[in-house]
């Protein structure tokens, strides 16, 4: 079948011809005609089967074919997808499919001033390509209102919810037309998915393209067992190798591809990397780059390398296995587009290998292992995780290991006698040895004296009121093996001791009263009460006698 079989209009026919395109994919025959029709459609196919221009081209014939005249200026189409790459990858395609019609179109993203996309939103646009963040700030600002929106497209729902952005696209439909025509593309169908699908389509058609647990027979799928830290090395030594034209290497963090580069750096090797901690200049540069063929070696996580379209990318090459079996079928999927051929690598160290068994599981064969290379796995053992010491939560000490004996106080403390003080015959609090109270289970240590009654045994019990200092107050140290040093003994003060002034000997300072009195020193030295002076008004007005 011909594009030209699928009641295409002229002027998107005449676009396509400019691009060479004659034959359409599999999901390009099936889902073109179920849009035209405007039957809502859930599409399942995997990257690289064309599933952009499945609902690029019929989107334009429609909105083309639309002759309302309060549409003017407004918003009729909306495509959401995650990442920005994959947003200037839409709009690149539906500038270059509806090169010869009279929409207009526009891409918003986060990571860039929204001024130039607001002015583009001014001047009125037909179809919005956004991803979910920037589209959500600029609704809740009210820059774009989507009240006249007739098809709305949710591309690459899984990935959005695997980023957690399922949340604010729900928020998008919500303030969408309940009358409308919904397309829903995924590459795989988790049951979140499924069921956000249910929720928003009416009636669909459903249409399944090349399952993704199958990858492409074109593609050449190799796999090197190697040890963690010979990865870079083998890496290298790979990229000495002049067929390897260009190459994109994908990793599991952000932090490992500036590694990469790093490293690769050193050996002389030119490469860029693309993750979510770049700026969105820094990763469209990258990206240029690579696909003009002036920068050999792209290094990209899975989240940024979403949506990227390269024409004849020759290797894929895993450096960190990925955790999701899914995941390695859309890496792959780079390469090997449009029947070309392409070689897939793979390293593998031995905390990976359940990774790969889950992977071959998902494939359904095994990945041929290159055995014949100079830095072949050794450890057959997994790698020590480095943990940190716990800390205890704040507020709470640490459990102690021995127990105290507080009873070396001096006798000869005021406190000390428990005859002739004011004390009566109550226990001496500083010569009480120390217990530990339950409370050290739970983390909070806090001490009651033992009690001795008058009968001469001891009691477990505590006086609340008497001991409350020691109960209200949890009690921490730091070094468990040192003994808590005694009270030092201090001189009991009678009232008969007069209080020690630095005024001079030969002045006795009485005793202050209510008011607060103020002293002046005198030539001779001594100090003298200040006599205040009271300040009474003249009386300026005349007198009654007078």
């Amino acid at each position: 079948m011909q594009f030209n079989e699928l009641n295409i209009m002229p002027s998107i026919l005449k676009a396509l011809e400019a691009q060479n395109y004659e034959t359409p994919t599999p999901i390009q025959e099936k889902a073109i005609p179920v849009v035209l029709s405007g039957t809502d459609l859930l599409g399942c196919a995997q990257t690289g089967t064309g599933k952009t221009a499945a609902f690029a081209i019929p989107t334009l014939q429609l909105l083309s074919m639309d002759k309302d005249p309060s549409a003017h200026k407004n918003i009729r189409s909306l495509i959401i997808t995650p990442t920005r790459e994959l947003a200037l990858q839409i709009y690149e395609s539906f500038c270059t499919y509806g090169k010869f019609t009279r929409l207009k179109y526009c891409v918003v993203f986060g990571g860039v001033s929204q001024k130039p996309q607001e002015e583009v939103l001014q001047r009125g646009v037909d179809i919005l390509i956004a991803t979910p963040g920037r589209l959500n700030d600029l609704m809740s600002q009210r820059l774009i209102d989507l009240s006249h929106l007739k098809i709305l497209i949710l591309d690459e729902a899984d990935r959005m919810l695997d980023m957690g952005f399922i949340n604010d696209v729900k928020k998008i439909i919500a303030k969408t037309p309940a009358k409308k025509q919904t397309l829903f593309f995924s590459a795989t169908m988790p049951p979140d998915i499924a069921e956000l699908a249910n929720t928003i389509l009416v009636k669909p058609t459903r249409i399944d393209i090349a399952p993704v647990s199958s990858t492409v027979d074109t593609i050449e799928q190799t796999l090197y067992y190697v040890d963690k830290e010979n990865k870079k090395d083998l890496l290298v030594h790979l990229l000495k190798d002049s067929s390897i034209v260009s190459a994109l290497v994908f990793t599991r963090t952000k932090h490992g591809a500036d590694r990469i580069v790093k490293q690769l750096a050193k050996d002389n090797i030119t490469a860029q990397a693309i993750h979510g901690d770049k700026s969105q200049g820094a990763r469209q540069t990258a990206l240029n780059n690579f696909k003009k063929k002036t920068l050999r070696v792209l290094i990209a996580t899975d989240i940024a390398a979403r949506g990227i379209d390269i024409d004849e990318l020759s290797h894929v090459i895993n450096y960190d296995l990925p955790n999701i079996p899914e995941t390695y079928v859309h890496r792959i999927g780079r390469t090997g587009r449009a029947g070309l051929s392409g070689i897939a690598i793979s390293f593998c160290d031995f905390d990976e290998k359940e990774y790969l068994a889950d992977i071959e599981r998902l494939i359904g064969k095994r990945i041929p292992e290159v055995k014949d290379h100079p830095y072949p796995l050794m450890n057959n053992f997994p790698s020590e995780k480095k943990t940190q010491p716990r800390r205890e939560p704040r507020g709470k000490a640490a459990p102690m290991t021995e127990t105290r004996n507080y009873s070396t106080a001096k006798a000869s403390s005021p406190r000390g006698t428990a005859s002739g003080n004011d004390y009566g015959q109550k226990q001496n609090r500083n010569t009480a040895p120390y217990k530990k109270s339950d409370s050290q289970a739970t983390g909070t240590q806090s001490y009651s004296p033992k009690k001795t009654s008058s009968s001469g045994y001891s009691s477990q019990t505590s006086d609340s009121k008497s001991d409350s200092r020691y109960n209200s107050q949890p009690f921490t140290t730091r070094n468990t093996s040192e003994q808590r040093k005694p009270a030092q003994a201090s001189t009991p003060r009678t009232p008969s001791t007069p209080r020690t002034s630095s005024a001079p000997s030969n002045h006795t300072i009485k005793p202050a009263d209510n008011k607060k009195k103020k002293f002046r020193m005198t030539a001779d030295g001594q100090l003298k009460e200040k006599k205040t002076k009271i300040w009474f008004p003249k009386f300026r007005g005349k007198s009654d006698s007078k």
